[in-house]
């Protein structure tokens, strides 16, 4: 299979092109293949990301990560130990995720609902292997499915046994059910928009206000296909609305111009007002590979602690 790098200057192989991932099948295996690599591509320490308490020290052993070595012991005693460490879940993840009908359109392998679907799956993977909570939310006009946020076995497998059903439906709508749902939040965490953000700017960010408010971090990975974001269409084409079926013909020429002035300008328009909140924001094309968004949940994750 055909590997694609993030740069030209990186040590080795690192994620899938999304249009092999979408030939996989299982999405629990998407996820691990994903997150496998991304965190076998890390040089930080293997307990990056997530808080951990100091339990005890043991003897070196043959195989043992050289780094987890206390020098400062060996100094004293001139034998090499290591410190052992006991996970600390203290973090719950939430994934909030946009199933409206939009997110089903695709101008090439894999449509906006397959590359959010396997986000949110590595997220939720790379949550539990940290050993945080993480919990799912889908939503259209209304919440569809709710899961709390757990770290317990069994649990990503019914995360994952939702996201494998979930299809594209019904109208956007970011007003009355993510301020619902940010109510219902006893506890602060860690909230990751996963959205097309079709619906008026100022509907969405009054949304993420809520969450804000109440003392979460959030991240906000805005999902485009490379056809929205560049508009290379070029002969004369019918558009349908995938959310109102309203169809209307339309002239490449024509309205190319108007279409990205006002397309750049619904992006500069988040990535402004999530700056203005503190909430980081990350145009995603469903072309990417995957690691730019992991990057950015685990920047914000660091943040955090």
């Amino acid at each position: 299979m055909n590997l694609i790098t993030q740069d030209s200057t990186s040590s080795g192989p690192r994620f899938l092109d999304p249009a092999i991932l979408s030939k996989i099948g299982n999405l629990e295996l998407v996820a691990k293949t994903v997150v496998e690599g991304f965190v076998s591509g890390l040089h930080e320490s293997p307990y990056l990301g997530f808080s951990v308490d100091f339990a005890e020290y043991r003897q070196y052993m043959p195989g043992d990560d050289i780094r987890r070595i206390d020098w400062k012991v060996y100094a004293r005693s001139d034998r090499y130990y290591v410190k052992e460490y006991e996970g600390e879940t203290n973090t719950n993840v939430y994934l909030l995720l946009d199933i409206s009908g939009s997110m089903g359109y695709k101008s090439g392998s894999v449509s906006k609902m397959e590359y959010a679907s396997y986000l949110a799956a590595s997220l939720a993977y790379f949550a539990q292997r940290q050993k945080d909570s993480v919990g799912l939310v889908t939503f259209a006009e209304s919440l569809v499915d709710k899961l709390a946020a757990r770290c317990r076995l069994g649990h990503l497998n019914s995360l994952l046994h939702i996201l494998e059903k979930t299809s594209p439906k019904a109208k956007t709508e970011f007003g009355r059910p993510l301020q619902a749902l940010a109510e219902t939040f006893r506890r602060r965490g860690i909230v990751v928009l996963i959205s097309d953000l079709y619906a008026p700017a100022e509907e969405v960010v009054q949304s993420l206000r809520h969450f804000r408010f109440k003392g979460n971090d959030m991240v906000v990975f805005h999902i485009l296909d490379p056809q929205e974001q560049e508009f290379q269409f070029s002969n004369v084409f019918r558009m349908e609305d995938m959310e109102t079926r309203r169809q209307v013909v339309m002239v490449p020429e024509v309205v190319r111009d108007e279409y990205l002035r006002l397309m750049n300008q619904h992006i500069e328009t988040f990535k402004k007002e999530c700056g203005i909140l503190g909430i980081d924001y990350l145009v995603l094309k469903t072309s990417r590979p995957l690691d730019y968004a992991l990057y950015s949940y685990l920047y914000t994750r660091q943040k955090s602690m």
